[in-house]
C-alpha cells in the first residue's frame, strides 16, 4: 500500500477529531512556572554562596565612624567597633525565630548600619548593644531577598529611609554561617533542571514509524 492509496482504516484515523490534552497544558505551564521561578530564586542566591566560600580572616576596619566604605569592601566578611545609635534604630522579628533583631546605625556615621541578632531572653530596656562587630558589609543598594525590606521599615517608623549610598554591617554573618546557601541552591539547580528536561520531553514531537509500502 503506497502513501497515494491509504488503507480505509488510515483514512478513519485520519478523519478522527484532535484529542483535547487539557492536562498537558496545564503541565506545561506547571513546568515552565517552576523552571522559571527556581531560577530566579537561584540567582537570587548567588550572592550568598559567593560570600560563603570566601576564607580566611576578616578584614580590620577598625573605628566605624571614619571606616572607609568603597566598592572593594561589598559583600566582605570585616571587624570594625563602634557606637550604636539609640534613637535611630529600629526592632523587628522574623517568623518562626524567638530571637528579635535590631537594625541601628553607627554614631557618627549614619551612612553605617548594623545589624545584631538579640536573643529572646535578653530583650528589653536593659539591653546593651555591643560595640565590637564581626560580620558581612554590603551596599544597601544591594541587600539580598533576607534583607530587601529594611529600608523601608526604618522609613515607615518616621525615620529617615537609608539612602542609596548606604551599608549595611550584618553582625554574626560570617562565611561559615551561610554554608547552607550552598545546599540551597544545588537544589534550586536541580529543580530547575529537572522542569527544563520536563518540557523538552512534553514538547518533543514522536517520531512515527514508516509503515511499507
Amino acid at each position: 500500500m503506497t502513501e497515494e492509496n491509504p488503507s480505509p482504516e488510515d483514512r478513519e484515523l485520519a478523519d478522527l477529531p484532535a484529542p483535547r490534552r487539557p492536562w498537558r497544558r496545564a503541565t506545561l505551564v506547571t513546568l515552565g512556572a517552576g523552571a522559571l521561578a527556581s531560577s530566579l530564586l537561584g540567582l537570587a542566591v548567588v550572592p550568598d554562596v559567593a560570600y560563603s566560600l570566601r576564607s580566611g580572616e576578616p578584614r580590620e576596619l577598625g573605628d566605624l565612624r571614619t571606616a572607609p566604605l568603597d566598592t572593594a569592601l561589598g559583600d566582605a566578611w570585616v571587624h570594625g567597633e563602634g557606637q550604636l545609635s539609640v534613637t535611630h534604630a529600629i526592632r523587628y522579628a522574623r517568623p518562626l525565630e524567638h530571637d528579635t533583631y535590631r537594625l541601628a546605625s553607627v554614631e557618627g556615621n549614619p551612612k553605617l548600619w548594623v545589624q545584631i541578632r538579640v536573643p529572646a531572653n535578653e530583650e528589653g530596656p536593659r539591653f546593651v548593644p555591643p560595640d565590637s562587630f564581626v560580620g558581612r558589609l554590603i551596599p544597601m543598594s544591594k541587600l539580598g531577598i533576607r534583607q530587601r525590606g529594611l529600608r523601608d521599615a526604618v522609613g515607615e517608623v518616621g525615620l529617615d529611609r537609608p539612602g542609596e549610598d548606604a551599608w549595611l554591617l550584618l553582625d554574626g554573618e560570617s562565611p561559615a554561617a551561610l554554608r547552607w546557601a550552598l545546599g540551597l541552591f544545588g537544589l534550586l539547580a536541580a529543580f530547575a533542571a529537572f522542569n527544563v528536561l520536563g518540557l523538552v520531553k512534553l514538547t518533543r514531537p514522536i517520531p512515527t514509524r514508516e509503515r511499507p509500502a
